[in-house]
């Protein structure tokens, strides 16, 4: 009987061992899920920060082709305008057109204004947090602006046009290449 009351003893031991191994190691491991929670938590928060940033500072290349481009805008008109003067001794219907592009470079500068504004308070807003970094999947990833070949030019239809001439025929055309 001495012998079974040892074994008896022996196994509670090692049952109470087992048990204190059990809840050391559970308590183990809840400590690491919660650690594992907190470093999920911040590495969410950092990719989100770095994608705001990463749209923020595509939103700011955006701002910038904008601005580019109404900078070479205005150097245009104001050729254009110059040219348009000349023309006025001749044609005085061109000062017509030199008034309407002083009214659409004045349109177009407050518009590029408001646009710029607009993008700026985007950008904050999105630093700080209180918007998503939603841009449109055309803007993610680095562009180009276009080539002078990418895009047609189209005049607008609040422009005078000139009425087209009369279009010659294809045999008109032929006999006029023969001859």
């Amino acid at each position: 009987m001495f012998g079974k009351s040892d074994l008896v003893d022996s196994i509670s031991r090692d049952l109470a061992r087992a048990r204190d191994k059990r809840d050391t190691l559970a308590s183990g491991v809840t400590t690491l899920t919660t650690q594992i929670a907190e470093l999920e938590a911040r590495l969410a928060a950092e990719n989100d920060r770095r994608e705001r940033e990463r749209a923020a500072g595509e939103i700011e290349r955006i701002k910038k082709q904008v601005r580019d481009q109404y900078l070479a805008f205005a150097p245009v008109i104001t050729g254009i305008r110059d040219a348009t003067e000349v023309a006025a001794a001749i044609v005085p219907e061109a000062s017509e057109f030199n008034d309407l592009l002083l009214v659409i470079a004045t349109e177009v500068a407050n518009a590029i204004d408001g646009l710029l504004g607009n993008l700026d308070r985007h950008i904050e807003a999105m630093r700080a947090g209180h918007i998503a970094p939603d841009l449109p999947p055309q803007f993610k990833g680095p562009t180009e602006p276009p080539q002078n070949g990418d895009r047609v030019l189209r005049i607008p239809e609040w422009l005078p046009r000139k009425k087209p001439a009369k279009k010659e025929s294809v045999e008109e055309r032929c006999s006029t290449a023969a001859a």
